[in-house]
């Protein structure tokens, strides 16, 4: 399932088989992997297919990935015989991390080992493990918090490709970053790149009012010298545009921009898409989309925005498609995904809208019309030749409960690309929701084969 370069990943097999984490709110029950057929040829396309269970409690699974990818075939590459057989799942609250093979029974991925927070802080420092990348020399984890309990810094954690053992902490000069999330690179470039959040006192209850108002959260992304794991640059987006947190650089590896997006304004709520590029020999960034909040009557929102009378689009997740032409950005307020053409990054076009959910709106799925939604497009998932996209609707569990405290529910739907305009179709097939996920959310998904938020390529 590796290609050279995103024009070969472009033309893969399409997927048969979706990876989704499913996470028990109350932390009494195990969370677990579901697994969904994506095969339209298929009797149980659409359905849970498989299950699997992971042995504690409390870990609260968010985002995960896999062992290896696309960025094996990198020259520099040690280990061009790796296989992506493995999901690498961390437990956000418990920091634990699990490794699960799929090659044997790709429906039923079986639990073949745990890496413990011990370990995890003993030998990175990190806690609160986040985000998983693969890497050509390991497998790269992104952490929000620091080891024996403490706020920070938090980081990047690597892992031994073979033994999934904790080699330590990447950074070998940090600079002034304090603040975690997500991370990229422009790998043939020797760059990555990071955004913040916040520590885990600051997100594990929700947003905290008075450190949002107060421009507490992060609101900035850092450039690296990958090669030499030594910061370079910090560029503040102003302490307005709190929470850049997903980043979605160009796949091609001769491009030297990316995507971030900003949950909030705390000057009008509104949300943002920003493009890191070369700026002479630095870096810059450029605000390239806003996207405004939206009226609303105050008896209508959670308490949390019932003083601003509007809904915030909140935007928590975006993918860019692997041809970087088209950037999908999730409005998890609002219950909107957008999509834009990007084809000129500093120019984004809107092309096409989907709503499911929304604080306010609730909109239903079109196949299931008088049944109203709790949450929004959050996660997004894009094929590798971009013509269907997967979006579930649980963000965190603590934001899940301040923004949609009736309830969010559990569901996952696909959306189709219109082939002749460019927009984007719910597929009427394919919803799995409610009991079919026995009682617990879901947030991230990951495609059998990879998808275009997965792989990195060193090859135009």
């Amino acid at each position: 399932t590796f290609y050279p370069s995103p024009a070969l990943a472009a033309t893969a097999p399409a997927e048969k088989l979706a990876y989704v984490a499913a996470f028990d709110r109350a932390g009494q029950r195990p969370d677990a992997i579901a697994v969904l057929d994506t095969d339209p040829d298929s009797d149980s396309y659409g359905r849970v297919v498989g299950w699997t269970e992971l042995p504690n409690t409390g870990d609260e699974l968010h985002h995960f990935g896999w062992n290896a990818c696309s960025s094996a075939l990198c020259p520099t590459a040690p280990h061009p015989h790796v296989e992506r057989r493995y999901l690498i799942v961390p437990g956000l609250r418990s920091s634990r991390i699990h490794v699960l093979e799929t090659k044997p029974d790709p429906r039923r991925p079986e639990l073949v080992k745990v890496i413990g927070p011990e370990e995890l802080g003993k030998r990175a420092g990190y806690s609160r493990p986040h985000t998983v990348h693969c890497g050509p020399d390991g497998i790269y984890v992104s952490a929000l918090g620091g080891a024996d309990g403490q706020e920070g810094p938090g980081g990047i954690a690597v892992l031994d490709h073979t033994t999934f053992e904790v080699r330590g902490a990447w950074e070998a000069d940090r600079g002034p970053q304090f603040l975690a999330y997500d991370f990229w690179w422009h790998y043939t470039q020797d760059v990555l790149v990071t955004s913040e959040w916040g520590t885990p006192s600051m997100i594990e209850d929700g947003i905290v009012g008075e450190l949002l108002l107060g421009r507490k959260y992060g609101h900035a992304i850092h450039f690296w010298d990958l090669a030499k794991r030594r910061h370079v640059q910090r560029v503040d987006l102003g302490d307005q545009y709190q929470m850049p947190l997903e980043l979605r650089p160009a796949h091609d590896p001769t491009k030297s921009y990316g995507f971030v997006g900003v949950v909030i304004s705390v000057e009008d709520l509104s949300a943002s898409i920003w493009l890191w590029h070369r700026d002479g020999d630095a870096w810059a960034v450029t605000k390239v989309i806003d996207i405004p909040a939206e009226p609303a009557d105050p008896a209508d929102l959670p308490d949390l925005l019932k003083p601003f009378g509007a809904v915030p689009p909140l935007v928590t997740d975006i993918d860019l498609s692997v041809d970087d032409r088209f950037l999908h950005v999730s409005c998890w307020g609002t219950g909107e995904l957008i999509r834009y053409d990007v084809s000129d990054p500093f120019h984004p076009v809107r092309v096409g809208s989907v709503r499911l959910g929304g604080i306010v709106n609730r909109t239903p799925h079109p196949a299931y019309p008088d049944e109203p939604l709790a949450g929004g497009p959050q996660m997004v998932e894009i094929s590798r030749d971009g013509r269907r996209v997967y979006v579930s609707n649980s963000l965190y569990g603590a934001w899940d409960d301040q923004f949609y405290p009736d309830g969010v529910g559990a569901w996952v739907a696909k959306l189709d690309v219109d082939p002749e305009h460019g927009g984007l179709v719910p597929d009427p097939r394919f919803f799995p929701r409610g009991e079919e996920f026995r009682g617990l959310r879901v947030h991230q998904t990951r495609l059998q084969g990879g998808d275009a938020s997965s792989d990195s390529y060193c090859f135009p």
